[in-house]
């Protein structure tokens, strides 16, 4: 045996064993890993109102805590707000129940020729397995439930806690990071912040604009429907459908929905023939401009981006991607040496030059060649019929 092979042996089960343990420890920290990019994005999108405050005198640490206090009163008023009215039509619905369940009846009654009456229907519904089940897993539910809402509150909180850190000590984290790398690389790192900082905002400013537009939409609609609350429905779909990616569409759609529900069955169906209706408008029309323009780059590009991050982080991937494709593609676009572009025409769109006969040219000319083939010989002077 070579007096090498029991080192390489002994090698590679050691670098096996780290790779193994570097792969436990990237999985078990992966959620803590999301979080800690979720709130660096947070942070960069509240650097430019903390770099206004901190650059008129007032300490970086108070102008994050002001900008975070005003989200926070901001979000708690909304969900205030929100809660009370959700709670206010669930009672009203509840206590509408009976009547609503009666006029299906009569209408049923009236078209099928049926004999429904409403105290059977209620007692097979409370004598059904699926009833009794249901309860059942709700009951058992409770504890879960719980588990995850406390769950989501300690990651809101850390979240929070790294964002608020991240911004307060934006100077010294580019510092310490900086004092590692030579001069050349701490330039380059620099305008690569300032670029991710610049997109960001753009991103968060297309997605506030889009959620503008999508409530002034919306409450219109309700407006006309006579929907109440419409003034906060609507806030409520523009910063839901445009803020929480791939299942926000629905979730802004359902509440309104389940209010024009309490005055007007029909009217939960003209709701969700709009939703549906704006969410294409949006996705096709609106969002592509908006974000090409805020963010500067193609509409393709951004749609790609964002399946992407969904198949790489789920939600957060889709949150985040366009922010994050945008800001590499600009800092990699000082790096590509580009040229003058030739004054061809097909640059720009139009056919080049003909270099033969056109299409219907030759075309003719096949159908001819063909129809002289085919058709009767012309006769020579000494040809004749006897």
């Amino acid at each position: 045996m070579p007096r090498w092979l029991p080192r390489a042996m002994v090698l590679a089960l050691a670098l096996y064993a780290v790779f193994q343990l570097g792969s436990w420890a990237f999985h078990q920290l992966i959620g803590l890993l999301i979080n800690i990019l979720i709130a660096f994005f947070l942070a960069l999108a509240v650097e430019p109102a903390v770099s206004w405050m901190a650059a008129r005198g007032m300490r970086r640490g108070l102008a994050t805590g002001l900008v975070f206090l005003a989200v926070m009163i901001v979000a708690a008023g909304f969900v205030t707000l929100l809660g009370s009215m959700l709670a206010g039509q669930i009672i009203k619905m509840v206590e509408g129940f009976p009547d609503y369940l009666d006029s299906v009846i009569n209408w049923v009654n009236t078209h099928f020729h049926t004999d429904l009456r409403r105290v059977d229907i209620q007692e097979g519904v409370l004598r059904s397995d699926w009833l009794r089940n249901y309860v059942q897993n709700s009951a058992t539910g409770v504890l879960d439930v719980s588990a995850q809402v406390l769950g989501g509150l300690f990651q809101l909180l850390t979240i929070t806690l790294f964002s608020f850190y991240f911004a307060a000590d934006g100077p010294r984290l580019r510092r310490a990071l900086c004092s590692v790398l030579p001069p050349a690389r701490q330039a380059e790192v620099l305008r690569a912040w300032e670029i991710a900082v610049d997109k960001t905002g753009g991103y968060l400013y297309s997605r506030g604009l889009m959620a503008l537009i999508s409530g002034i939409a919306h409450y219109i609609l309700l407006e006309v429907l006579g929907v109440p609350y419409a003034p906060v429905l609507a806030v409520w779909v523009g910063l839901v459908s445009q803020f929480i990616p791939t299942i926000g569409t629905y979730l802004a759609g359902a509440l309104p929905m389940l209010i024009a529900f309490t005055v007007d069955p029909w009217y939960a169906l003209w709701v969700l023939i709009f939703v549906v209706v704006y969410q294409q408008f949006e996705n096709y029309v609106l969002q592509p401009k908006l974000t090409s323009k805020t963010v500067d780059i193609h509409p393709a590009v951004a749609f790609g981006s964002v399946v992407a991050g969904t198949a790489l982080l789920g939600a957060v991937g889709a949150l985040i991607a366009i922010p994050a494709v945008a800001t590499l593609q600009a800092f990699l676009g000082a790096y590509v040496k580009r040229y003058d572009v030739t004054d061809d025409p097909r640059v720009h769109g139009h056919r080049g030059p003909r270099t033969g006969p056109g299409l219907l040219t030759r075309a003719r000319r096949l159908w001819d060649g063909r129809a002289d083939a085919g058709g009767p010989k012309k006769q020579g002077p000494g040809e004749g019929s006897s």
